[in-house]
Parts: C-alpha cells; structure tokens; sequence
C-alpha cells in the first residue's frame, strides 16, 4: 500500500492518474462500517465459484452403447458364466457404471442475502484498509501504460477498478493487466471484492453504490 497520510472516519484518499494525491473520499457508513459476516462471504462464494463450473464430461451407460441386445450364448451347459448381454460393462466396448454425467449445476442466493454480502465484503475491505479512491479516469486514452503507470506510482498488482457504468476506455485500458480488472458498479459481487487485494473506487462508483 502506499504511505499516505491518515484520514479519519470512513474516509479513503483519492489519487489522480498520475500517482498524486487529490483529495479524500468519503465512505458511507451503511455500506462500509457494517459488521463482517464471514460465514455469509464463504457461501457467497461458494455460489459464485459453483455456477461458473461447467459439468461437461459424459460416459454412456449399457443402455446408450452400440451393440446387438440377445443374449451372447446360451444360459446353461456352456460352462462359462452367464451373461445377457455383449453390452454389460464387463466387457469391452461396453456401457461405463457410475460414470460422469453432464449436467448443470445451479445455486441460488436470495436477492438480500447478494446485498449484505456485498456490504460484508465492502466492510471488510474498508477496516483492511485495502480500498483507494481515483478521479480523472474519464479521460483515459484506452492505452494500458496509463494505468500501468498509476499501478506502480500505487504500488498495487491486484486490483478491481469499480466505475459508475461500463466506460471502453477503461476496460480497453485494464485488460491486458494481469491480476488487474474493471467492473461497473451494477456488476460487482462479493466474490469479485475478496478475489483482488486494492478496491480503486471513482467518487461515481460511491454514489451508485448508495442507490
């Protein structure tokens, strides 16, 4: 992090594109004091972690596989075992037993229980210490030394800029920043918050978050 000055209450300081300090940012108590509920954030996440998975392997059982349904030879007097079919799963080329499935696995998280755990996260970033605010990021170019340069001037490899609404120039700008993303206020969750190290918030990114 880098050595700034204190600043009291919920109150973050804000850096211009250059690395400068320009001002501070104050933070809504309702939003980032509240207390941290870590065993909501853990199923929060494991929502979000488990929708993103995607259960594409696929075995065919007995009935799925090629191959002729008679009986392979007679029941008695061979002296061999009995079997029914050349499609049993003892047999080569035959069906696969308890094998993987493709399906589709969803979780859900009630639309109250989505919004504490954002406030739970954004609290617990702001007793962490680990938020920081930006002005002036309108007026990138879209070239990633801009924010390459800022990153060091900050000292910061991990972060997640959050914007008022979705700007091009920004994400133009970000995506190609490993370990470096861009979000606009409506798209954040409690994973996104947690996953990077440094909160960057625009004084627009606040005010969204209060409606």
């Amino acid at each position: 992090m880098p050595r700034v000055k204190k600043v009291s209450g919920l109150s973050v300081p804000v850096y211009s594109l250059t690395g400068r300090t320009s001002g501070t940012l104050a933070l809504p108590k309702d939003i980032f004091g509240q207390q941290v509920n870590k065993q909501l954030l853990s199923q929060a996440i494991r929502v979000y972690t488990t929708n993103q998975k995607i259960y594409t392997a696929n075995t065919k059982t007995r009935g799925e596989v090629e191959g002729s349904t008679a009986k392979i030879y007679r029941q008695k007097g061979t002296g061999r075992a009995r079997h029914g079919s050349i499609r049993a799963p003892i047999f080569v080329g035959g069906g696969i037993v308890f094998g993987p499935q493709s399906r589709k696995v969803r979780l859900d998280l009630p639309q109250r229980m989505k919004k504490a755990a954002l406030i739970s996260a954004l609290s617990q970033k702001a007793k962490g210490k680990e938020i920081l605010g930006i002005s002036g990021i309108d007026k990138l170019s879209g070239k990633t030394k801009e924010i390459v340069k800022l990153l060091q001037k900050l000292t910061v490899k991990n972060a997640l800029i959050v914007t008022a609404e979705k700007q091009d120039n920004v994400v133009r700008a970000v995506r190609n920043i490993p370990g470096t993303d861009v979000l606009p206020v409506n798209l954040i969750n409690a994973y996104e918050i947690l996953k990077h190290k440094i909160l960057l918030l625009t004084k627009e990114a606040v005010a969204g978050l209060k409606k």
